[in-house]
């Protein structure tokens, strides 16, 4: 029985963090939809240019704090950094309730910022270490649904907003992400080094001989930055988060003012729709690069760059087309691309990063995929 546990535990480690990304989107992403309620009792929330600013500020900070967030999870354990991030944030989610100013909701969304930059290249490089390249990239892209779904639900914001109030919506999810942070405690566990079989789909010269020694923190930085590979790995992720971040902020009041719909309709349409095709995405980018990488190294990225490609034709019907079937359609093949590119973000970087820097190197990754997003969301 206990063997068997041991087999499955790296995909109950999956299960655990799904919940974890799941509150991590669902808890930033429910104040775009609550724009207007919020706005009744914090009367500057009504203009464009201070929403905008409000959900900037986060992304700012998320970026600014995002490699730091990398390089501590590469030097200390990864199970507390994740349960740590997630008490920090759901506390953040709870006061928000209590905002009665914007500046009080701003300075709240800041510290959201920062808790929430902890979690996910803590929690990708965990995953990444109980996976090997057989199933790394399905192993990522579950995770990932979990981001969406909680992008989708957030999209009900408005909905629990007008059942309830929008402080109880805050105060309500607030407490349940405290209450599983205390549950991680006890279930999760820090990975231990797997050995890296020499059919690994790797390009990491020394790599199954072990990781040598840490280095400081700046020498960290210097080896991912001296990485060719990184380079253009960190060029397409920014290029995709320009318009993903955007869409994930902007879709719903897009669609409520194109539409002529009403947030409580236009909230679920845009998260869900987008939110479902990235699932649809991941089932196909997930198990065909897992298969392609087997026999050719460069199966992940070419099934990365399939994703990225789909996403070209949906932001131009996105921006020019008229009506529900069109707005649909475009969230609809925008969502499966990103799904395709998403899923092997972290699994090619682990072809080209050492297991000891890969948080280090996915925290810069988020600092400039954050950024771009932050000036394509405020503009």
């Amino acid at each position: 029985m206990g063997n068997r546990l041991e087999k499955a535990y790296p995909w109950i480690v999956v299960a655990l963090l799904w919940v974890v990304a799941l509150l991590n989107y669902m808890d930033r992403q429910m104040l775009s939809t609550m724009r207007e309620y919020i706005a009744a009792d914090i009367t500057q929330l009504q203009q464009a240019e201070a929403f905008g600013a409000l959900m900037a500020v986060f992304l700012w900070i998320y970026a600014a704090v995002s490699p730091f967030a990398g390089t501590v999870a590469d030097r200390v354990s990864r199970k507390w950094l994740i349960v740590g991030s997630l008490a920090v944030w759901s506390t953040v989610t709870l006061l928000m309730g209590y905002c009665t100013t914007f500046s009080q909701l701003k300075w709240l969304r800041g510290l959201m910022g920062v808790s929430e930059a902890l979690y996910i290249p803590s929690g990708l490089s965990l995953i990444a270490d109980y996976h090997s390249g057989k199933s790394r990239s399905l192993a990522v892209g579950i995770h990932m649904t979990g981001l969406y779904l909680g992008q989708a639900l957030g999209g009900f914001g408005a909905n629990l907003a007008s059942a309830l109030t929008w402080q109880q919506t805050f105060h309500w999810f607030g407490i349940i992400g405290i209450v599983y942070a205390a549950i991680l405690i006890f279930c999760l566990k820090e990975a231990r080094p797997a050995p890296v079989s020499p059919n690994a789909s790797s390009v990491i010269p020394g790599e199954a001989k072990g990781s040598p020694s840490r280095e400081s923190i700046w020498k960290s930085f210097a080896l991912i930055f001296s990485n060719i590979a990184f380079w253009a790995i960190l060029f397409f992720f920014a290029s995709s988060s320009m318009p993903g971040w955007a869409t994930k902020n902007w879709l719903p009041t897009l669609f409520q003012g194109s539409l002529d719909i009403p947030m409580e309709k236009a909230g679920p349409i845009a998260t869900i729709t987008i939110a479902f095709a990235s699932f649809i995405g991941i089932l196909i980018g997930g198990p065909l690069s897992d298969r392609w990488v087997k026999r050719n190294l460069r199966g992940r990225i070419y099934t990365s760059a399939m994703g990225l490609a789909m996403m070209i034709p949906a932001l131009v019907l996105i921006g020019l087309g008229h009506g529900i079937a069109a707005a649909v359609a475009a969230g609809l093949l925008f969502g499966i691309g990103y799904g395709m590119f998403d899923t092997n973000n972290m699994p090619i970087l682990c072809q080209f990063v050492p297991r000891r820097l890969r948080a280090t190197a996915y925290g810069f990754m988020n600092t400039v995929g954050v950024a771009m997003g932050a000036v394509c969301t405020q503009v």
